[in-house]
């Protein structure tokens, strides 16, 4: 099975524009749906550049003008209206992605497919303020995006049985690996991947070892590709956090989150993102 020929993602953002990355590399024409010109113009610049790059890594035999071609930019979701599939990729708020979903299904064809990026909030209570919450589904996709392997089919109690078939063949059309996880709090991802990344911070702010031999410890001692400090500085303190603060809700204290990750983000040393976190980034975030 393959993509479906028009694929809408909703928010233009790093997450979002990979995810339409994946997409377009698959064969899909793909509309990034932004809050207003200057955030559409961002995302075109982005994700043109993200495809530039495939093109130049030999990742596709298409031209970066061919795949230009297969992308349009939108401030109005009624560009959604012919898409088979949305996803929703805005900041991880409850208020923010029922918004978006609710005017996104109130556009597209009553069998078309609505599925939220997020990676931690529940897919039956966003699935609660929508008319047919059997055509929705999570879909977790890990930054980056385009080299990241996994994605995880997030189902909710109302997602029917084909969707759920059909969402595995979405991934799997994207080169990618899909596993299977009912709604609950963080998920499998999260929940597994937060609470390592907290006690990990816990023992750098307890002086228990750097932020570098802490992250050795699970490269060289457990051969995780990445450290949970250094992990947690990619994906950005702030959106640690705020999956923090909603597991800390949900499963009590043991996902409190550290004073030392919210003096950061008070801070505003986000990671990567913004050139300081756990770690220094250049730039060019290395």
């Amino acid at each position: 099975m393959s993509v479906p020929e028009r694929v809408g993602v909703i928010g233009g953002g790093r997450m979002g524009a990979g995810i339409a990355h994946a997409f377009v590399l698959a064969g899909a024409h793909v509309v990034v749906v932004e809050r207003d010109a200057d955030a559409a113009g961002a995302a075109s610049t982005r994700l043109s550049d993200s495809l530039r790059r495939s093109v130049e890594r030999g990742a596709t035999d298409r031209t970066a003008d061919e795949l230009a071609r297969a992308v349009a930019t939108a401030t109005d979701v009624a560009a959604l209206a012919g898409c088979g599939l949305v996803i929703e990729a805005v900041p991880e708020d409850r208020a923010l992605k029922v918004d978006a979903l609710s005017r996104a299904e109130a556009v597209v064809a009553p069998d078309a497919a609505l599925a939220t990026n997020t990676s931690s909030l529940s897919i039956d209570e966003l699935a609660a303020q929508l008319a047919r919450p059997e055509r929705f589904v999570g879909l977790h996709f890990f930054n980056p995006v385009p080299a990241s392997q996994l994605v995880e089919v997030v189902t909710g109690s109302a997602t029917g049985p084909r969707l759920v078939e059909d969402a595995r063949a979405w991934v799997e059309a994207l080169g990618k690996t899909a596993i299977v996880v009912r709604d609950s709090p963080g998920f499998a991802s999260s929940r597994l991947g937060v609470a390592l990344g907290l006690e990990a911070i816990r023992m750098l702010e307890e002086g228990v070892a750097s932020a570098a031999d802490i992250d050795a410890a699970m490269e060289l001692g457990y051969r995780h590709p990445v450290g949970p400090l250094r992990t947690t500085d990619i994906v950005g303190l702030d959106v640690r956090l705020g999956i923090a603060e909603e597991l800390h809700r949900e499963l009590g204290d043991r996902f409190a989150p550290p004073d030392l990750l919210r003096r950061l983000v008070a801070d505003g040393h986000l990671g990567r993102k913004s050139g300081r976190g756990f770690y220094e980034w250049s730039e060019h975030g290395d």
